[in-house]
């Protein structure tokens, strides 16, 4: 591998966390919403990630294959998908409220607050370790570069 592998697939993961943590500052935004613009409540999203595939891109570091033949291989996480979750609405009782329906009940959206944070937690936990990958690669660069000029 590469430093300039290294460096893609660290990078790949640093923006994959950050819709990451930008989908569940959505959610945590949205928890109390009962009526956004489709007249229904809020559904909570989460992301799908999936490796990328070994296919040959032009951008990518090259690696050998067979003799003088090179492949382009680029390697990381992709984000495939945000998914809404199909969950029904929260229901609770608040005769009062503006969006409450014929029995009383307001539909709020099936976010908990608790599994947010804690998975905010998680890709805030995974996009520092990529940026310790990437400072760790850059001195590893430099101290090879250290070495030459020796």
């Amino acid at each position: 591998m590469s430093i300039l592998t290294g460096l893609n697939i660290s990078g790949s993961a640093l923006t994959a966390q950050r819709l990451r943590m930008d989908v569940i500052a959505n959610n945590i935004a949205n928890a109390e919403s009962t009526q956004p613009a489709g007249g229904q409540p809020y559904k909570r999203q989460e992301v799908v990630f999936s490796p990328i595939s070994s296919s040959p891109l032009s951008s990518a570091p090259f690696a050998p294959v067979r003799g003088d033949a090179r492949q382009s291989l680029q390697e990381g996480v992709q984000v495939d998908a945000i998914l809404e979750d199909d969950a029904p609405p929260r229901m609770v009782y608040d005769p009062g409220h503006p969006d409450a329906n014929a029995n009383g009940y307001v539909a709020y959206p099936d976010v908990d607050i608790v599994t947010e944070m804690t998975d905010m937690m998680s890709a805030t936990r995974a996009y520092e370790a990529n940026v310790t990958a990437i400072n760790a690669t850059k001195s590893m660069a430099v101290k090879a570069l250290e070495i030459l000029r020796g």
